[in-house]
């Protein structure tokens, strides 16, 4: 158990250096989807012909699939937008509404009650935002974007919770990945005459590109994504959550320690932040014990 914890840990760190990534690569935002999305497609193809695993899906369903792959782009690509156009930990700190996003969209898409507590943690993380927002006001533009890719893969996780019922973990995360490259594909005519006339597209590597880009698709995704898979077997939901929620703390101390002076804000970005996470961590032991009243209940 203690092997598993370790890894689990492992693979959240790895997350949480996606952002910084994605600061070292020269290449802009949607290049950069282009390029993860299409070598974790390759990656988690390779893997499920190895596993022996089926890659057919039915017409109706591989057009969901795909589709939601849209939103996947979409999450990843304002994901480093943001980190470009703040610092890593300011992202990484709007990338943490992403329980907040969850509690919102759930009852509208999933027609259950809003629960009391989710709108009251939900009030504490605004409260953080709040803090953060005017302790870097320089920053506020890629704060917001942060909190705009949290909500988008928020509505992403609502949808696939129904999807991981009739798909293996693998072969949704597969076509998702498919999905998204070639949506990223589609746009690019797009992308190009209206957000970078006259410059074109820069898709080409240049210095430690090939090796950024392989740790983002083959250890960030490909990896990190069949090992979790694996312990998700073994590990609870409640374990599991919980060190997720360790994402931005580990990504903002990686961010710190690779560059240094630049990651360093003010007092009131680290007491937001701060209480964004207590709000993220509060979470699940919240609704662990109103899962455990909601049963007493029941049961007398």
């Amino acid at each position: 158990m203690i092997k598993d914890y370790l890894k689990l840990h492992f693979i959240v760190l790895l997350w949480g250096f996606t952002a910084i990534l994605g600061k070292l690569l020269s290449l802009p935002p949607v290049e950069i989807v282009l390029w993860r999305t299409g070598l974790a497609a390759a990656g988690i193809g390779l893997l499920l012909t190895l596993r022996g695993q089926p890659l057919r899906v039915r017409g109706a369903q591989l057009a969901r699939l795909l589709g939601v792959g849209t939103l996947v782009a979409a999450h990843w690509i304002t994901f480093f937008l943001a980190a470009r156009l703040s610092s890593v930990s300011v992202c990484l700190a709007g990338m943490a509404t992403l329980a907040l996003w969850t509690s919102l969209l759930e009852p509208l898409l999933l027609r259950r009650p809003v629960r009391g507590y989710e709108v009251g943690l939900g009030l504490l993380t605004m409260g953080g935002l709040y803090l953060v927002s005017q302790a870097e006001l320089d920053q506020l533009a890629g704060l917001l974007v942060a909190v705009l890719s949290a909500g988008l893969s928020a509505l992403f996780s609502v949808i696939n919770s129904r999807l991981t019922q009739q798909h293996s973990p693998l072969q949704l995360t597969f076509y998702e990945m498919l999905g998204a490259s070639l949506s990223i594909a589609l746009f690019l005519p797009f992308y190009s005459r209206y957000f970078t006339p006259g410059a074109g597209l820069h898709l080409g590597l240049s210095g430690l590109d090939w090796l950024w880009l392989l740790l983002l698709a083959g250890a960030c995704t490909v990896y990190a994504f069949s090992v979790f898979v694996e312990l998700m077997k073994r590990l609870t939901p409640f374990t599991v959550n919980l060190t997720i929620n360790l994402e931005p703390v580990y990504g903002i101390v990686l961010a710190v320690l690779i560059f240094g002076d630049k990651e360093r804000m003010a007092g009131g970005f680290y007491l937001g932040t701060a209480v964004i996470l207590l709000s993220v961590l509060i979470h699940p032991l919240v609704a662990r014990r109103f899962r455990r009243s909601e049963q007493l209940a029941v049961n007398s």
